[in-house]
This record gives structure tokens, sequence and C-alpha cells, in this order.
């Protein structure tokens, strides 16, 4: 390189391989690209998701450390990492469905999962019928020759209603339909899909995943190698890959998924608790209190409930805005699954495409406060909303 001028040195600058050591922590493979010696192991790892690194949007060394990460957490063989939540939901639907298919879905759905499924039947002709999320009969009832899966949420957003799994994927397989189930609410830690019977996993790793709120990602991970393949083709044309950087800081939040979600839950439990039996809340909605109709199923799938719930105010809608100018701890924002303490009011939010009908559908109303709980004191939140609620 010596004997070269400037302008192509800068260009071919050196790029030192570790030998004798591994580093301690997955590194940022920061490239687009990667250069070959042989121009055939070139040519198959353009084909193949497991073959070498080759081009930023088939491939990527970080990016596969993820897949691998989440795949064998969940219980799957692969995974296909995507730059959001949503985009591993649309990478799975439309790589597995075509014009004229049936779907059918739970009714109590994330308001983007739902207009995505309402987008497929207008432009598309893909018909969608919704179930209630704890009845293998009527999915029995609903398949038809054209069906072509089941989607699930392990824990429903934002109401938390609890899927049943074991049911509802037997019913599917008995059928000889695929079943996707969004297990974010959940995550790894408080259940594996895939052991219920599940197909497909998509997770938005935004949320419990990487942690720390400052990740946007999703992955679907795959219990069989052929459906990995034909949905990893489909999402790598549609270009839907995640970001080396974004999937390192996911890889990074992993390591400390277990503890947190401890501490999630804990504080659910506190706030959820409480907020049950203040005077100016009509319901909470956390599928590990008694009064909650997934209860029983909840305690026998899950080992603990989540750190996700909502509450109805007996004010309705003017005491949920109230309630939520008055907070002071918890940050009014969008998503969840950070160490903060997130609140937001669905039915203009989340949900805000979703008409009134599919927001009865799904329990929500006016008044309807959904509560992300963070890793905090817990006294120091429930402080917060008791001042709140004063001023409702």
């Amino acid at each position: 390189m010596s004997s070269l001028h400037p302008e192509t040195r800068v260009v071919h600058l050196p790029r030192p391989v570790p030998e004798g050591s591994t580093p301690i922590s997955m590194p940022i493979y920061q490239t687009s690209g990667f250069v070959f010696d042989d121009p055939a192991v070139f040519a198959d790892g353009m084909g193949r998701p497991d073959g070498a690194y080759v081009y930023g949007r088939l491939s990527n060394p970080t990016v596969r450390a993820l897949e691998e990460a989440v795949a064998g957490l969940e219980g799957g063989v692969a995974a296909v990492a995507t730059g959001s939540g949503m985009g591993a939901i649309n990478a799975v639907l439309l790589g597995l469905l075509k014009s004229g298919d049936h779907v059918i879905a739970q009714s109590a759905l994330y308001g983007a999962t739902a207009q995505v499924l309402a987008d497929l039947a207008r432009r598309f002709g893909v018909e969608v019928t919704h179930v209630p999320q704890d009845d293998p009969a009527a999915v029995r009832a609903a398949v038809r020759p054209t069906t072509r899966l089941l989607y699930l949420e392990t824990i429903a957003n934002p109401m938390t209603q609890v899927a049943d799994l074991p049911g509802m994927c037997a019913a599917a397989r008995e059928a000889g339909i695929l079943t996707v189930v969004d297990n974010t609410f959940a995550s790894p830690i408080l259940c594996r899909p895939v052991e219920h019977g599940a197909d497909v996993v998509v997770h938005s790793v935004t949320k419990y995943l990487s942690g720390h709120t400052d990740v946007l990602g999703g992955i679907a991970v795959f219990a069989d190698h052929d459906l990995h393949r034909g949905v990893w083709s489909y999402a790598v044309e549609l270009g839907a890959t995640a970001d080396p950087f974004a999937a390192w800081l996911t890889l990074r939040g992993i390591q400390t998924l277990p503890l947190r979600m401890e501490r999630h839950c804990a504080n659910a439990r506190v706030l959820a608790t409480r907020l049950a039996g203040h005077p100016a809340v009509a319901a909470v909605h956390w599928p590990g209190l008694p009064s909650h109709p997934s209860y029983d199923l909840a305690a026998k799938i899950l080992p603990d409930f989540g750190g996700v719930f909502s509450f109805d105010l007996a004010g309705g809608r003017a005491a949920g805005e109230a309630f939520m100018r008055n907070v002071r701890l918890a940050l009014l924002a969008p998503s969840l699954g950070g160490v903060e303490t997130l609140i937001l009011h669905p039915a203009t939010t989340s949900h805000r495409t979703v008409d009134a009908a599919g927001l009865a559908a799904a329990g929500i109303g006016e008044g309807t406060v959904r509560v992300a709980v963070g890793i905090e004191h817990p006294e120091d939140l429930w402080a917060d909303f008791a001042q709140a609620l004063d001023a409702v």
C-alpha cells in the first residue's frame, strides 16, 4: 500500500481481523457490503439467509447475531430482523398472503396491525374474520378453504386480553393453517409461543427486547426453516432490513431483559392493585387481577402478567385528559418497554385509526388510559398517580 497514491490509500484503509482473541461483546459491523476472494461464495451468499455475508440488506454479522439470539430465546430455528415492529408484521403478512386468501385474527389487536389487515382486505381482497382470542371453537367455525393463517397477540394491546395459545394454535394446526403470534407485550421471558404451537412469532424489539427507548426495530422468529426462507426472500426484496447499530443496541438490551421484566411486572402489580381500589377508577385491565376475564388463563400459561395495563376513569374522557395533564413522573409518550413509565390515551393515539365499532370490540373506552410501567421505585410511581387522580 505504501507505493500507492494518497487518493487510493484513503479509499483502501486497513481492515484488521482479530487473531488469537475474541471480542467480549458483539461488534457493530457498520458496513453496507463485504469483499470476496471467491466468486462462487459471493454468488451463493446472495441466495440464502445463512450464507456468507454479502450486502447489508441481505445479511450482516451484527444483525444475524440478534436474529440467532432471539430465535434461541423463543425456541425457533431462525429469524428475520427488521427496521421496525411493523416491518416484521408486514414482512410476514405480505410474505405469506396473496390476493383471495383468508385470515382469522383476534378481535383485540394493536391499532396498526388492524389497519394493515384492513388495507389488505381493501386493496388486495384478503378477507379477514375476527374471533375472540380465547375461543378455539370460533377458529374452527371460521376456517375456509382459502384460510391461510391465524393471527394472535399473547397479551393484547392495550386491554391486555390473553390469548389461549395452546387451544388456538391447536385449532389452527388441525385446520392446516399457520399461526402468527405477536409476543411483544410478554417477551420471551413470560411466554414462548412456539412451545404452544405457533409457527411465527413477531416482536417490536423497540419495546422490551431493547428496553431503553433508543431503538426502532422488529423481528420475526420461525419454527420452520422453509417458512423462514420464504419470508426472508420477501423481506429482503421489501427492504425491511434491520440496521446493525440498532441490532447492536438491542443485543445490549437483551442482556438485562429478565431483570427488567421482573421489575416491570412487580411495579405493574402495585399500581394496578391500588388503582383498582381508587374511587376515581371504574376498572383496571391487567391480567394479574382476579377481576380480569383472562386471569385464569394467564395464570396457566404465564409466570407473571406483564408490565402494561389500562384503566378506565369513572369521569370518562375529560377525567382521562385531566389525569394525563397532571402526572409529573410518568411521561405522556408513545411506545412501551423502556425503563421509564409511559402513559397514553389509546383512542386518540395507538388506536386512532380504529373506528368506533372496532374500539368497542377491543374494549377501549373514551376514558381508557394505557400505562407502560417502568422500573422506577413503585412508591414514587404511586405517589405520582395518586396526586394526578386527586386532580380528576
